[in-house]
């Protein structure tokens, strides 16, 4: 099948409107262009054009796609910092998202509310292993070790090996 190839206008048209739907990266962007058939120097200039026109905005991709992911799905900081690298986010703007959409208590209370619910949700009886799957299951959301381990300890604390 072939694909259809637009004009510099047109693609600038539909991507100012899928910019507008939602925050999106410079990666996604560049994806749309290639994949509506859009190369070389036409690409960095309509790029170019949905900075300057405030379509684009990295920070503002970094700030809502962390308070995103942190609210809704409950992802920690490492989980986040690392889909914003994929996204190719700079460190500057990754740095600026995780400071003012994780505050450390909405963190802590929130990596409480994740262990507590998969507390939950699990049939272990032995208590070192059901604290062993806890902190798997935190680590793999993104959440640090060291916090993980905390929490545990403060929340089971007879499960301790001594």
């Amino acid at each position: 099948m072939m694909k259809k190839h637009h004009s510099y206008e047109e693609a600038r048209s539909k991507l100012q409107a899928y910019c507008a739907y939602q925050e999106r990266c410079h990666k996604e962007v560049r994806s749309k262009l290639l994949e509506l058939g859009i190369w070389g120097d036409d690409v960095d200039a309509i790029i170019s054009d949905l900075i300057e026109d405030n379509f684009l905005n990295e920070l503002r991709y970094a700030l809502a796609f962390a308070g995103g992911k942190f609210r809704v799905k409950k992802w920690g900081k490492n989980r986040i910092i690392n889909a914003l690298k994929r996204n190719q986010i700079s460190a500057y703007c990754i740095k600026k998202a995780i400071q003012s959409e994780l505050p450390d208590l909405d963190y802590n209370q929130t990596l409480e509310q994740v262990i507590r619910k998969k507390d939950n949700l699990l049939k272990e009886s032995n208590p070192f292993k059901r604290k062993q799957k806890l902190a798997k299951y935190t680590i793999e959301k993104g959440f640090e070790s060291h916090l993980v381990w905390e929490m545990l300890n403060q929340l089971f604390p007879y499960s301790k090996r001594y």
